[in-house]
């Protein structure tokens, strides 16, 4: 994906080598040409991350959803094991010892 690309150190190296082979040998007076042009990048690029950041958030929202219904899942699973141990061993003092 991009911003994987973009937060890289290949990314750097390609951009000096771009940037310096243009402004030594490309442009005579390359300094308004390249303000715009790193400029215009810095704006794409903070977008692509910011739509990064988002896409990661959507995902831990729904990991955090799932993580909660499961929660809540076992401990109601849980809360009926118990009332049914609780049942049965009351059951089993009743037949062994007899009634309360």
């Amino acid at each position: 994906m991009i911003t994987d690309f973009a937060g890289s150190m290949p990314f750097v190296y390609v951009h000096v080598v771009v940037f310096a082979v243009w402004m030594l040998f490309v442009e005579e007076s390359p300094w308004p040409t390249l303000t715009l042009v790193v400029s215009l990048e810095a704006i794409f690029l903070s977008t692509f991350v910011l739509i990064g950041q988002n896409r990661a958030s959507a995902f831990q929202q729904e990991k955090a959803d799932h993580d909660f219904l499961e929660a809540e899942t076992e401990v109601k699973t849980n809360t009926e094991l118990t009332r049914e141990i609780h049942r049965l061993t009351v059951e089993l003092h009743r037949r062994v010892v007899g009634p309360l």
